[in-house]
């Protein structure tokens, strides 16, 4: 796959990846963040869904390839540094997070504390299985 002019623009960090942060394209909640290589960008312009990078798994991941919560690409835009993306995206399934939560920012600093502020909408064992 050839690599697209618009890659040229995106400033990398040192390990090759760059901030990617999803938001749901009715709502404009932010649903996640995680990081793209130059391969899961390429591929996300290319399949339009989200395609990220794994740094624990050192490996490529489709969103929702094991839980059925794809992020289809509605827009894509490079922040005014170059060093970060937001997709804006459909949330099929209605869930970003592995935790079985709409979104992966629950959590909420309060009185010193972070709070859990998201219901669990399905158990994680009962999207993932064990793993």
């Amino acid at each position: 796959m050839t690599t697209p002019d618009c890659l040229d623009e995106v400033r990398w960090n040192d390990d090759g990846l760059v901030a990617a942060i999803a938001q749901d394209h009715k709502t404009g909640r932010v649903l996640m963040m995680a990081w793209m290589n130059a391969e899961a960008l390429r591929l996300t312009i290319a399949e339009q869904r989200a395609v990220y990078w794994s740094r624990s798994r050192n490996a490529l991941w489709r969103k929702g390839e094991t839980s059925g919560h794809v992020q289809q690409l509605h827009s894509l835009r490079l922040d005014c540094d170059g060093d970060a993306l937001l997709l804006d995206v459909e949330q099929v399934g209605g869930m970003a997070c592995h935790t079985g939560r709409e979104h992966c920012f629950y959590r909420r600093l309060e009185d010193g504390a972070w709070k859990t502020t998201e219901p669990v909408l399905k158990d994680p064992g009962a999207i993932y299985g064990d793993q």
